[in-house]
């Protein structure tokens, strides 16, 4: 039989060892499982907007007006604009995979992109619902699945290839201006009065040269005036207009985004982009 006096340190030690072994699992940080790629949508100040897993804010640059979906921030852009991509997210209840896609950025990265506008954050939003990026330098604005209109900042070049400037005149430079959700552009005409369309028949046989853009108005930037809008009906179809100008897309410009062909047709300024700075149309 073995002495008490050998048995008491042997049960101290045994007391001592569990306790190490629970206070381990007891005392040390919890394990944190990272959530799984999503891409959401969360409720902000500005509406529900696209974001990742973590209610992160997703953004689109008016820059990126190239019928490829081409990122054109680059180099110290990307300090404050950070790329999103996520290869295979679960999706929000409401979004279409098909919406999506990848790009290989020119820098080799890979960028997950949304109706053609390649996704980004900004690096000031620090919380879930962060909306500081929008309308950062009037070019850069949430993401949203339901934009009826959209900005592009791109050189104007008509259909005779020439490059012109906002005033039409043969140049060089960025002008923004209004296109549909996917970022098609959208034109006026300058015979059309207020709220009345004076190009389109009533047989609607040349609405395949200007199609009308049959749009009922859902979200737009947060910088348009949204009540600037309205509808009119055109041989039983519905039309948006903008501070009364009836709007059209160009049939020249295939339904691609980042071509903007007819504002040279058949001679600059008859069919002119629309943007804030467009005039209120005339009286009928």
């Amino acid at each position: 039989m073995k002495p008490r006096w050998i048995a008491a340190p042997m049960v101290a030690l045994l007391i001592i060892a569990g306790c190490l072994t629970s206070c381990d699992k007891d005392s040390g940080d919890p394990v944190v499982t990272p959530p799984d790629p999503a891409i959401n949508l969360t409720s902000t100040s500005l509406g529900n907007v696209l974001t990742d897993e973590t209610g992160r804010t997703l953004y689109f640059f008016s820059n990126d007006y190239d019928s490829t979906g081409a990122s054109t921030c680059t180099g110290g852009c990307l300090t404050n604009w950070p790329v999103f991509y996520r290869a295979t997210p679960k999706l929000a209840s409401g979004l279409n995979a098909a919406d999506f896609g990848t790009i290989t950025r020119a820098d080799g990265a890979k960028q997950t992109t949304y109706k053609s506008w390649p996704l980004y954050y900004f690096k000031d939003d620090a919380a879930s619902g962060d909306v500081k990026g929008e309308n950062v330098g009037g070019i850069w604005f949430v993401a949203k699945p339901t934009y009826s209109i959209m900005m592009a900042s791109a050189q104007l070049v008509g259909h005779n290839g020439k490059s012109y400037t906002s005033d039409y005149k043969e140049g060089t430079g960025k002008t923004i201006y209004f296109t549909d959700g996917m970022g098609r552009t959208l034109y006026g005409f300058k015979n059309d009065k207020n709220m009345k369309n004076n190009y389109t028949k009533a047989d609607f046989s040349n609405n395949a040269v200007w199609p009308l853009y049959e749009e009922t108005l859902k979200e737009v930037p947060s910088t348009i005036d949204k009540t600037l809008f309205g509808t009119i009906t055109v041989a039983g179809h519905q039309q948006l207009t903008f501070k009364g100008w009836p709007l059209y897309y160009f049939q020249q410009d295939n339904g691609k985004r980042g071509l903007n062909k007819g504002i040279s047709f058949p001679q600059p300024g008859v069919w002119p982009i629309v943007n804030k700075d467009t005039p209120v149309a005339p009286a009928p």
